[in-house]
């Protein structure tokens, strides 16, 4: 009887010790990095194909990839960071999140660890999604890609009502009303309202505005932001776009629509519409003298975990220089990888979105509005726009009401 209370202790020892060496107060076991990501949809098919290609080359740390919905990742970084318990080793968060993780201390910076990694740098990556990361003289992310609001158009409608539009590779809202004038009699649009955040922002940024005057102070309720909505009201009221409730996307597949503005990973969803021919180019410009394309960025941090161990760091700096080099496949997912060795790819090049970043001039038109009260603006934006160019909210009112929102927003997050 004591040979065997004294087996089963041995036995029950043994177990927890292994138990000991699986796991971490990261949530990850000790030769695996755990990586949280927002790719829920069919862009993470790509990353995991990505991540399962990075794990069978044997590296010291493999990837354990774990796709979360964005808001419920978000809800849970606070909690996870506070406790110190569960915290993923690497996290993609979007770029406009970072400074306010900076702000609240939350992430750990990449400084001690580049100066081993040199191709992880500036020169190799777009500017746009680059700079992001660097806060007051630190490294606090690497981006992983840099994704726009563009203009799609159906070649066989641009023809015969816009034939000269694209000469200069820029389409005027001009150019728009124009050929919408001419399509609406024979039942066909010139363009379709689709998403209005981006939709505004980008012509709020041609018109000279932005949503902070200082890195601090909100700016909404401005002469730019008010000739920005009556830019799009405009079009509304001429019927020149869709009616309030028509589905955007199903008029430019059906061949209702000349232009359908929208993000360069909706491609894949008119690849599978076979009666439609369409071409893809920068967004609707108000002059073709100053091009903006709204973009965000998805970007790999570290939020701050005292138990991450150098070597697990240079593990996941490895996972990020392989990304670097391999990121075709999340090109593929109709994305714009920030990495400049994709442009090295021909089969890169072949896809429709390159263009915005294999122009070094282009590159320069892609704006990330990175306030770090981004998210009370969009908030805002979100619930301001639609009604406004659809006659339901008075264009002053609703700036003012907007302006007033974001304030009060920023002064409770504050008192916190």
């Amino acid at each position: 009887m004591k040979k065997a209370v004294l087996m089963f202790s041995l036995l029950f020892m043994f177990a927890m010790a292994l138990s000991g060496c699986s796991s971490s107060s990261s949530g990850s076991s000790k030769n695996e990095i755990l990586f949280w990501n927002v790719f829920t949809g069919p862009d993470g098919e790509n990353m995991k194909q990505i991540v399962d290609a990075y794990n069978k080359t044997n590296p010291e740390f493999k990837i354990k990839n774990v796709s979360i919905e964005a808001d419920d990742m978000y809800t849970k970084i606070p909690t996870v960071v506070n406790s110190g318990k569960g915290i993923p080793d690497l996290t993609v968060v979007h770029a406009e999140r970072i400074k306010q993780f900076v702000d609240n201390e939350m992430l750990a910076t990449y400084d001690d660890v580049l100066a081993d990694f040199p191709d992880i740098s500036e020169d190799n990556y777009v500017p746009a999604g680059w700079n992001i990361g660097d806060i007051n003289g630190s490294r606090y992310s690497v981006p992983l890609d840099v994704h726009s609001f563009v203009l799609y158009y159906n070649k066989e409608l641009l023809e015969k009502y816009a034939p000269n539009a694209l000469d200069d590779n820029v389409v005027t809202f001009d150019e728009i009303r124009t050929a919408g004038e001419v399509s609406k009699n024979d039942g066909v649009v010139g363009t379709v309202v689709t998403w209005t955040r981006p939709t505004f922002l980008s012509i709020y940024h041609q018109l000279g505005g932005d949503i902070t005057s200082d890195g601090e102070t909100p700016t909404l309720n401005t002469p730019e932001a008010k000739e920005a909505l009556e830019l799009l009201k405009g079009l509304v009221d001429d019927k020149i776009t869709n009616k309030d409730g028509e589905d955007a996307g199903q008029l430019f597949k059906s061949n209702k629509a000349i232009f359908y503005p929208e993000g360069i990973w909706m491609q894949n969803s008119l690849n599978d519409v076979e009666s439609l021919d369409w071409g893809i180019t920068n967004f609707p410009q108000v002059s073709p003298d100053n091009i903006v394309n709204w973009t965000s960025s998805h970007q790999f941090v570290m939020f701050k975990d005292e138990s991450r161990s150098e070597e697990k760091i240079k593990g996941m700096m490895d996972f990020l220089d392989y990304i670097r080099e391999n990121s075709l496949p999340w090109a593929q997912a109709g994305q714009n990888p920030a990495s400049l060795s994709t442009l090295e790819n021909p089969e890169f090049k072949e896809l429709p979105h390159s263009f915005l970043i294999e122009d070094p001039e282009l590159q320069k038109s892609l704006k990330i509005f990175d306030y770090k009260y981004n998210g009370f603006v969009a908030e805002e934006v979100d619930k301001l726009v639609g009604d406004a160019i659809f006659g339901k909210l008075d264009i002053d009112e609703g700036l003012q009401k907007a302006q007033k929102a974001v304030e009060d927003k920023i002064a409770a997050n504050n008192k916190k």
